[in-house]
């Protein structure tokens, strides 16, 4: 059954169980209090790399944003862990440059983000700022052309079939230059779970501003078997 992405909802939910001011939330992941007040309030959505900094600055794996559960145990050593998210499944986030689709939403703690993508955007003048976010990153096109465009390198054409392999701190977009649809698969590192803790440090607080995101309220919806998978 399908289930819808409340990150918001999770993200104030779990700043009042540990008592935190929105100031507090924002000196942890760099994020405005304004953003983060428009975010718990359902008034803005959130891109990968924004999911990833509030997952980085609270030690949380990206996942809970998604339950509606609260964060869970330590991963333990045990293997053996396994998440099926059927055609049709997954929490979605949208924006108007991305439609993204979650799947193993279930599965806290993940050392990878894995998404499916719609892309929508057409020119980089749909984004304030090149997304960018510590790790790497890894994308495959399943339908349409890609073009992307990173701050370091000149633009890059991709076909279906066609992958590449990235830094994803290295500012990037990623844009439709199709005439019809435009799909990717893309395996995020995350800085999840014990990577979390790894890598805290200072940047969260010199994180780039998002004065310049759109206000627009964000639309939330099921994953259809379309875009989610073939069936």
């Amino acid at each position: 059954m399908n289930t819808k992405a409340k990150p918001g909802s999770v993200l104030k939910n779990l700043r009042l169980a540990n008592g935190w001011t929105l100031s507090e939330v924002s000196r942890r992941t760099g994020l405005p209090v304004s953003t983060l007040s428009k975010v718990e309030n359902d008034k803005m959505s959130l891109s990968y790399d924004k999911l990833a900094r509030i997952s980085r600055g609270l030690e949380i794996d990206i996942g809970v944003l998604f339950s509606t559960e609260g964060p869970a145990a330590p991963l333990s050593l045990v293997t053996g862990r396994r998440s099926i998210t059927r055609a049709g499944e997954g929490r979605v986030i949208e924006t108007e440059p991305y439609e993204h689709i979650y799947p193993a939403t279930d599965l806290l703690n993940k050392r990878f983000v894995p998404i499916v993508a719609e892309i929508r955007a057409r020119s980089l003048s749909e984004f304030s700022e090149l997304i960018r976010h510590p790790g790497e990153e890894f994308t495959f096109v399943l339908e349409g052309t890609v073009e992307l465009h990173t701050d370091l390198y000149a633009p890059v054409t991709l076909e279906v079939g066609d992958s590449i392999y990235f830094d994803s701190g290295m500012g990037h977009v990623y844009l439709s230059a199709g005439p019809g649809p435009c799909r990717v698969l893309s395996i995020c590192s995350g800085e999840e779970s014990q990577l979390i803790a790894a890598t805290r440090g200072p940047e969260a607080a010199a994180a780039a501003s998002d004065a310049g995101e759109s206000p627009a309220p964000p639309t939330v919806k099921r994953a259809d078997r379309r875009r989610a998978g073939r069936s």
